[in-house]
């Protein structure tokens, strides 16, 4: 392929790439704004209700844990509830973190009822729980574990404290000081440090794949096919392979970010066939770029990571 192709793809690309972050950048104000489904297709009335779910159940949480009641504990769990979510409501990394969690939860169920992929047992984890090296087997059946934890987890519209990214958990943490009555503080810092001493993120949920997914090497693109991965190694696959979080990850198989999907694949280095394969997974249209091929990984990646810087910029700016 001639360098003009090469430099034609990856201009088109790069055009739907920019729409893309744009169709994201509106997600974190529409739910901080009014929590509703309508006007926006990456926010319906299912990821609202998660997110909203989550919200609570983090609050919950962090009120349980860390609070000193004061009087009726139901009387002062309550208020302090609903404040710390409010003010977790208005957080926009927060927002933009559990908006993919939901839709992490969304499709999976979508995959589970439309291509009987199923959301914990994929056929890859079953090999990897197989596998002849114990250290293997032993990761795997850790990470299946969490996974059908998060699965029942999405279910009920919650989200343990322990399976939050690092960020997460440091930003939830400094807004419940924020929420929190201050003759209260002294006692909350030691419950602080025990919740931060409870918490490792490699054993958790994302933490436990993205192991496993590492220890493959080689052997990651069997975790590149959808139909045998399954959602979850998949998603972690794709991140690592492309140089993206797991979150830009999850929000790439919606119909409306496919150019990200796209280039995110050919940065994992999948020949056209085996993006388009990925894509009719998903129920995503297809409209590949002609001469998709022509745009090398490298390339692809460095795209990516311009979207992303972009993105964390605008995040700053909000």
């Amino acid at each position: 392929m001639n360098s003009a192709a090469a430099s034609l793809i990856e201009n088109v690309l790069r055009d739907e790439l920019a729409r893309a972050d744009r169709a994201l950048s509106g997600v974190a104000p529409v739910l901080g704004h009014v929590l509703v489904g309508s006007g926006h297709s990456l926010v319906n009335d299912a990821v609202v209700a998660r997110v909203r779910g989550m919200l609570n159940d983090v609050s919950r949480q962090l009120v349980e844990r860390l609070s000193e009641p004061v009087g009726d504990d139901e009387a002062f769990g309550a208020p302090l509830v609903a404040k710390v979510a409010e003010q977790l409501a208005q957080d926009t990394p927060m927002l933009s973190y559990l908006h993919a969690l939901a839709m992490e939860g969304l499709l999976t169920e979508k995959l589970d009822q439309r291509a009987a992929i199923d959301p914990v047992l994929s056929p890859l984890f079953q090999e990897l729980i197989a596998s002849q090296d114990a250290l293997t087997g032993e990761l795997a059946m850790q990470a299946l574990t969490a996974q059908a934890r998060f699965t029942q987890a999405q279910r009920r519209m919650q989200l343990p404290l322990l399976d939050l990214s690092p960020a997460a958990l440091e930003r939830a943490l400094r807004i419940w000081v924020r929420a929190t009555p201050v003759e209260s503080e002294a006692s909350a810092t030691g419950k602080m440090r025990h919740l931060k001493g409870e918490y490792d993120e490699a054993q958790s949920r994302t933490g436990l794949i993205a192991r496993l997914v590492s220890s493959m090497r080689g052997g990651v693109v069997a975790a590149l096919d959808l139909n045998h991965a399954g959602f979850a190694l998949f998603a972690s696959a794709l991140a690592q392979q492309s140089g993206q979080s797991r979150e830009r990850a999850i929000l790439a198989c919606h119909a409306e970010q496919s150019a990200r999907l796209a280039v995110g694949l050919r940065a994992a280095n999948l020949q056209a066939s085996a993006i388009e394969r990925q894509f009719l997974s998903l129920d995503i249209p297809i409209e590949l770029p002609r001469n998709l091929e022509a745009l090398a990984p490298d390339v692809a990646v460095a795209m990516l990571q311009d979207s992303s810087l972009g993105s964390a910029l605008r995040d700053e700016a909000s």
